[in-house]
């Protein structure tokens, strides 16, 4: 691999292969973030969620224990 970018000019290098990759493979790349991110996202809002129910379970039984006098 080397003896092929021996003699090509800096820019081969460093600007035309990696152009050259992300149009290539530039929907894989974007499939791939948005699928983490995606999952992520969802990772959040399942961790709000279950934050939510154990904070609203938490407060009924702190308050349902000062009504156990009836």
């Amino acid at each position: 691999m080397r003896e092929m970018f021996a003699g090509m000019p800096w820019w081969v290098k460093w600007v035309a292969v990696p152009l050259i990759a992300l149009v290539v493979f530039g929907g894989l790349i974007a499939s791939v973030a948005a699928f983490v991110i995606g999952l992520l996202f969802k990772l959040l809002i399942f961790v709000a969620l279950v934050g939510g129910v154990v904070f609203l379970v938490r407060k009924f039984m702190a308050s349902s224990g000062s009504r156990s006098d009836w």
